[in-house]
């Protein structure tokens, strides 16, 4: 197992990123990540006035993959993701978020995250759940900010990437430059406030190169479902897209014709929402894992 320590930080996806490490595919990585504001909130009288907003969604990283090469796809296994904060932080801003226009004011909030369960305001009790905000490769041009998603992943904030699941990249340059952070205890569908649990933790996972690209991409694959994701600067967009990708993989891989994958997709799939607060936002499409695999589809 190789081990990427959190001082390896970068704030921007990018091809001219130095790697951390060069790994064989097939590598255990133990990825150490801090919370999306670099740990720097420590307690809820931290004032908003000492954070430097220019370390906010730190990503761990980046990981050269031997063998990875343009048009190449990264299929990565995350087989652990651990909390190492006994409590989440988050903050409301005025602004931040689909509901800031309605605050006046900024605060932190300290959530306790204790035997496996968020203490949230009001006596509500929610099982912690974690997953990553942020996970992506460098992008084929320009480099993209670790708070922004794309196809490239990045900041897609979508609560199914979490353990157990496989999640599918594009390879756009070589090695792929794999990072992740912004790991959360827990967050809705939409991340409406702007914040998840914000936590530091680790995430363990094992990455193999997939020759060519058999599935559009990003992808997201676990024991009972298949999600396509997309992320664009509005949200119709981006769900039109995330759909348009299943019916794709529906045709090109299952074998179905248009009018048929349509159809299945409208019977027994469920378009979601991952985030509306990024620069750009991310829609998923989601179907039955059996019924993809009854169609011939492998993952």
């Amino acid at each position: 197992m190789t081990v990427i320590p959190r001082t390896q930080l970068v704030y921007a996806m990018s091809a001219d990123n130095a790697p951390a490490c060069r790994v064989p595919a097939g590598t255990e990585l133990l990825f150490q990540t801090c919370d999306c504001f670099e740990d720097q909130i420590t307690s809820t009288e931290t004032p908003f006035s000492s954070l430097d907003w220019q370390r906010i969604n730190p990503a761990t990283g980046p990981v050269w993959i031997e063998g990875a090469e343009p048009g190449d796809s990264l299929k990565v296994t995350i087989k652990r993701i651990t909390i190492t904060s006994s409590q989440a932080v988050m903050v409301t801003l005025p602004q931040l978020g689909v509901l800031g226009d309605e605050l006046t004011e900024s605060q932190v909030h300290s959530v306790a995250l204790v035997d496996g369960v968020a203490l949230l305001p009001g006596g509500i009790r929610a099982p912690v759940s974690p997953m990553i905000g942020v996970i992506g490769v460098a992008p084929e041009g320009e480099a993209v900010s670790c708070g922004t998603p794309g196809d490239h992943g990045g900041n897609m904030d979508s609560k199914v990437i979490r353990e157990g699941a496989t999640l599918w990249l594009p390879v756009n340059v070589p090695g792929a430059l794999l990072a992740l952070g912004d790991l959360h205890a827990g967050m809705g569908d939409g991340e409406v406030s702007g914040c998840g649990l914000e936590v530091a933790g680790e995430v363990l996972l094992s990455v193999e190169v997939v020759k060519g690209r058999p599935y559009p991409l990003p992808m997201v694959v676990d024991s009972t479902r298949v999600y396509t994701l997309a992320s664009e600067i509005q949200l119709d967009d981006a769900a039109a897209r995330a759909t348009k990708n299943m019916s794709r993989l529906l045709v090109e891989r299952g074998g179905l014709n248009p009018p048929d994958a349509i159809s299945l997709m409208s019977i027994i799939g469920d378009l979601q929402v991952c985030q509306v607060v990024d620069p750009q936002k991310t829609s998923r499409f989601s179907m039955p894992r059996e019924a993809l695999e009854l169609l011939g589809i492998r993952f």
